[in-house]
């Protein structure tokens, strides 16, 4: 079968991500410092880094990238291997393009086929009907599904959405799923409207996909050699951590994505409200950067890392980890300020 234009778009974006990743992120965690306590008091044998969600073993989760081209579908296929490896909870890449084209979406399966027992969450986009959400669902035998909002990325695109009146649909999804459904934004942020907005649809898991991560106004652009779009929106959005200054007062469980770049960078995100983290364009490079073992022995680092910071920090689990003392940069005091926000 040749490659559709939807397909070839999948390669396009992998190919782009990679391009324009950045070491250094700007989603804010450098402007977050967390206070040393000498006298901690802590075990690191004793450290419970299980989180309050679903039946998770980790904090942090591989978060939606890949799917819906031939070179992408072995990525998922990797993606999979390295999930089941770590006992980590992954989302797939946006299925909108199998249920398009049906013989898609055994690059979506993969996923399934190479972690058979783990905690896979499907993807689609907010547009999507209740029906499709069923439909995504099954195609991975999905544990929970992923619904995505992003309208910075389909106002870019030449052929994008040009209609984004979803909350129907979103509510129509969440009344009807038969797994559990976390709203995710993909790079814009949220604000504590949307995330009261959100919850008002009857949503109990909000990702906040903050800016400083992948950048799909930046990709969309060069994909149409129109850098006056890049010019306006390169900065445009709400980064990570504002948008979990945003949600402070959440009823729902927050997943914190976007430019995490180190397992501190995890840490500060949990301290900050977040129920799990979010990984997913670092993950990329490593593996093409590295390949699948080096990919795998990262991970693996930050799973032992993690129990270590916690108990440097004397918190004996999630919860102790939110009462460690912060310190805030001037401009995030600002941006709280402005936006009346407490600084907890």
């Amino acid at each position: 079968m040749s490659e559709s234009i939807q397909s070839h778009r999948k390669d396009e974006h992998l190919f782009l991500a990679e391009k324009f990743f950045q070491e250094h992120s700007s989603a804010g965690f450098d402007q977050v410092r967390l206070i040393h306590t000498p006298l901690v008091q802590t075990n690191v044998q004793d450290i419970d880094v299980s989180p309050n969600v679903f039946d998770w073993q980790w904090p942090f989760f591989i978060n939606a990238m890949t799917g819906g081209s031939k070179q992408t579908g072995e990525y998922n296929a990797r993606l999979g291997r390295l999930a089941h490896a770590l006992h980590l909870a992954i989302a797939t890449g946006s299925q909108s393009v199998a249920l398009r084209e049906p013989a898609l979406a055994k690059t979506f399966a993969t996923l399934r086929e190479n972690d058979p027992d783990g905690f896979i969450l499907a993807n689609l986009g907010a547009g999507a009907t209740w029906q499709q959400a069923h439909d995504a669902v099954a195609m991975i035998d999905a544990n929970a599904l992923e619904i995505h909002v992003n309208v910075v990325q389909e106002a870019v695109m030449p052929e994008g959405d040009r209609d984004y009146r979803w909350l129907d649909n979103i509510a129509d999804i969440i009344t009807h799923s038969k797994v559990p459904v976390i709203v995710k934004e993909v790079g814009n942020g949220m604000t504590r409207e949307a995330i009261t907005q959100i919850e008002g649809l009857g949503a109990k898991y909000i990702d906040l996909g903050g800016r400083g991560g992948t950048n799909f106004a930046q990709i969309e652009n060069a994909r149409t050699n129109d850098p006056q779009v890049l010019e306006d929106l390169a900065g445009f959005g709400q980064s990570t951590v504002e948008s979990l200054l945003e949600a402070q007062k959440a009823k729902a469980q927050l997943f914190a994505t976007g430019g995490v770049r180190t397992v501190f960078d995890v840490i500060k995100a949990l301290r900050l409200g977040a129920s799990a983290v979010g990984v997913a364009g670092l993950v990329l490079h490593w593996l093409i950067k590295l390949g699948d073992a080096q990919t795998q022995a990262k991970l693996e680092s930050w799973q032992q890392e993690l129990p270590v910071l916690m108990a440097m920090l004397g918190a004996d689990n999630l919860e102790a980890l939110k009462q460690v003392p912060v310190v805030y940069s001037s401009e995030l005091v600002n941006y709280a300020q402005q936006r009346e926000l407490k600084l907890l």
